[in-house]
């Protein structure tokens, strides 16, 4: 990005036996912190889900708040003054890009961080449409932040903040909390080159954090590791830490390179019979957003179901109308006759008029819970009490289960996703990783025959990561249906049983031998079953139709 003027001062770090613990919490957020960041250094921040990474984050940035949200313990500043008297002058991603979106308009949001810092008008735009360029964000500038796709969110967030750097005033300190979480992988390369680019000449300091660590390694001078405990476990360049505490990173949960999860892919059984099928389906977020049509496609019963493809092909706007959360535009989603309620005894006489067993559009959510669950891209859209524990009870409490029974399966929920300190939490504070935990959990209360996950995998460490997946399969060995939004290559191998390949425009890499369902469709290597080939018209960049495919999981390029 070639951006006029010259960069501001550039700040380092001085963390003196830091430490922040939220209000309301016994335990610690992080604590006992002590390092110094050099002007310039670029840095990866790693450890645990939980261990405070995101919380360092925050304070570096000055956006933890004051007395209220937490207290604070030690030292820490940035270019020689407390975080918050460097506000403006530090770029921060947060991990929940719908978090960062302002402004109605692509091209406002971007320009939002350049106009608080009273860039000239006339250098503005120019950086905006290089920053927009430099992530590949590249649509209409009065096109509505509402349209966008997480993945296209989270390229927004970083064209804001790389639009603020260079020239007088800008911020000399970079913070990414998982920038590339959510992105496809040509997104992932993308955002590393554009990043790089920013501070190859020194003037920036970058604090990246990152569980899956390969993309960053080769930009980064140096790795701290945040203890789970206190203080630091390991800091070092890249090389030095990776070779000399490669075990006890593996033990913390770290992702180390070259260290592949433990976890082996099942022998899926033979597909069973579809337990949804769609036909002549158009979907989109209202007449005015459609996203794409598609012909016949099938989720067969029993195996897990990944829905793969590039930012902005409509895979979460897919498996929210599969799960019964979004109407569809044109055609339908049908359930199979085992999966139907048989009456609409739990909805309004308005609702009821429209019930139809087999259009999953139209059940009471109180059918939902037991038949199809759903895990949003963002966890926080489904968080509805304020405890961790009552969270997880939520949905056994609606189905009018015993008080003692309720108690059993969430005490045993807490223990298997890692939450058992944080049962009294509000969902709210918890780090993003413990957030996607929890929403998992909820799902999984209700034992609902099919469950959709969008993202499951988001913001693990290798430890938890492990165990989600594990869970996953066990649910999938009672006989249950998993649909899986992803773009977790190591979920795919392990979890890409059927695959539905979501291709924009021009990007047709369907393989397989044709199905009856459709042209351009095969079979996965590890399923009897199948799904569709759909294209179709539609009217937007980012929502027009493309292709959809099954292919084997072994050609999966994420």
């Amino acid at each position: 990005m070639s951006i006029p003027g010259s960069a501001s001062a550039v700040p380092g770090v001085v963390a003196d036996d830091w430490g922040w613990r939220y209000a309301g919490r016994r335990e610690w957020a992080a604590r006992h912190l002590d390092f110094t960041i050099e002007p310039g250094e670029r840095v990866l921040l790693l450890g645990a889900s939980g261990a405070g990474k995101s919380t360092l984050l925050g304070a570096l940035t000055g956006v933890l708040g004051g007395n209220d949200e937490g207290e604070e313990a030690g030292r820490l500043l940035v270019g020689g003054k407390h975080p918050t008297r460097m506000r403006g002058h530090i770029g921060l991603v947060m991990q929940d890009p719908n978090s960062q979106v302002i402004l109605q308009r692509i091209g406002d949001d971007a320009a939002f961080g350049c106009e608080n810092l009273a860039v000239p008008r006339d250098q503005i735009w120019p950086r905006v449409h290089s920053a927009l360029d430099s992530v590949d964000l590249h649509l209409p500038l009065d096109r509505s932040t509402t349209a966008l796709s997480g993945g296209q969110q989270q390229r927004l967030a970083i064209a804001g903040a790389l639009a603020m750097q260079g020239g007088a005033g800008a911020p000399g300190m970079l913070c990414l909390d998982e920038p590339t979480a959510n992105l496809d992988p040509e997104g992932v390369t993308t955002v590393h080159d554009a990043i790089a680019h920013v501070v190859a000449d020194r003037r920036t300091t970058l604090v990246v954090v990152e569980h899956r660590v390969d993309v960053w390694t080769d930009l980064v001078d140096r790795v701290l590791v945040l203890s789970a405990q206190a203080g630091l476990l390991a800091d070092g360049s890249p090389r030095e830490v990776f070779a000399s505490q490669r075990e006890v990173l593996t033990r913390a949960g770290v992702w180390v390179p070259g260290t592949p999860p433990a976890v082996t892919a099942r022998q899926a059984p033979v597909a069973g019979k579809p337990v949804l099928t769609t036909t002549d389906l158009t979907i989109g977020h209202g007449p005015a957003h459609p996203v794409r049509t598609m012909d016949t496609t099938t989720i067969p019963a029993g195996l897990s179901t990944t829905i793969v493809g590039p930012n902005g092909a409509g895979k979460t706007t897919l498996a929210l109308t599969l799960a019964g959360l979004l109407e569809p535009l044109a055609g339908s989603v049908t359930a199979a006759e085992h999966l139907r309620p048989t009456s609409g005894r739990f909805l309004t006489r308005a609702m009821h008029r429209h019930f139809n067993p087999a259009r999953p559009i139209t059940w009471a959510s109180r059918d939902l819970l037991t038949r199809i669950g759903t895990v949003f891209q963002n966890p926080e859209h489904q968080f509805v009490t304020g405890n961790v524990r009552d969270e997880l009870a939520v949905g056994l409490k609606a189905l009018g289960h015993a008080d003692q029974e309720i108690t059993r399966q969430v005490d045993a929920l807490l223990a298997r996703l890692h939450l058992e300190k944080l049962a009294d939490a509000n969902p709210f504070t918890l780090s993003g990783g413990e957030k996607r935990r929890l929403s998992v959990g909820t799902v999984l209360a209700t034992e609902p025959q099919v469950i959709v996950l969008d993202e499951p995998t988001f913001g693990q460490d290798r430890a938890t990561w492990i165990d989600l997946v594990a869970l996953v399969q066990d649910v999938l060995a009672q006989g249950h249906t998993v649909i899986s939004v992803t773009h977790d290559r190591d979920y795919l191998d392990v979890l890409g049983e059927n695959e539905l390949r979501l291709d924009l425009p021009g990007n047709d890499t369907s393989t397989g031998t044709a199905m009856d369902a459709g042209p351009g469709m095969g079979p996965s290597n590890r399923t009897a079953g199948a799904a569709g080939s759909h294209s179709g018209p539609a009217p937007d960049t980012d929502t027009e139709a493309g292709t959809v495919s099954s292919r084997p999981s072994s050609g999966m390029a994420s």
